[in-house]
């Protein structure tokens, strides 16, 4: 079975489709820098669990930050990323949530494109929205059905503000998805002008 990546995404402004490598939506003209320039400074991020908003005490935070661990050792590629910051409702989450994930660069500045094996869970306490960013070397095993699944299971946590236990049931739905694409699979390509 042979599984392609996308050359069309949707742009996190306006959701039109757009071709993977075009330096700007048509559409509404967004870029990256374009973002970063609407969007501001990068908030701190501490390593694999970052709380800009004083949701998370500190042992849930050691808590999280031992899943993630776990997690990780067992799925050594991947880099896993969660965030709680408070974004301006002035422009729409998914944008925010594109901008923190590029600009971050969690995986590492070498991890770009299809080496990039990064997942970023991205909460907005306040806005109460949540995103599940991957990496391009995810996306084509991750499947945004399955990831969108993985948010509406957390949901009646985050909706209590029971934000230790919705990561928890995301964190765990995460490792089950993660295991269940873990096959070898050689027939994995690539798009043509994969940077």
């Amino acid at each position: 079975m042979s599984v392609y990546l996308p050359q069309v995404i949707h742009c996190p402004y306006c959701q039109t489709l757009i071709q993977i490598d075009a330096p700007e939506c048509p559409a509404c003209r967004l870029s990256y820098p374009r973002t970063s320039a609407l969007v501001g400074a990068l908030p701190r991020l501490n390593p694999m669990v970052a709380d800009t908003t004083g949701h998370l005490r500190g042992a849930d935070v050691n808590r999280l930050k031992k899943q993630i661990l776990k997690i990780q050792r067992r799925f050594p590629q991947l880099v896993l990323q969660v965030v709680m910051h408070r974004f301006s409702s002035e422009h729409p989450f998914s944008m925010h949530a594109f901008w923190l994930f590029n600009a971050a660069a969690i995986a590492g500045e070498g991890k770009r494109g299809r080496k990039n094996h990064a997942l970023m869970v991205v909460i907005d306490p306040f806005r109460m929205d949540s995103a599940i960013v991957p990496g391009y070397g995810l996306e084509p095993l991750l499947r945004p059905d399955a990831l969108n699944h993985l948010l509406e299971l957390s949901g009646p946590a985050f909706e209590s503000k029971n934000w230790e236990m919705g990561l928890n049931l995301l964190l765990d739905g995460l490792e089950g998805l993660l295991e269940s694409v873990s096959i070898v699979n050689e027939g994995v390509k690539y798009g043509e002008n994969e940077f």
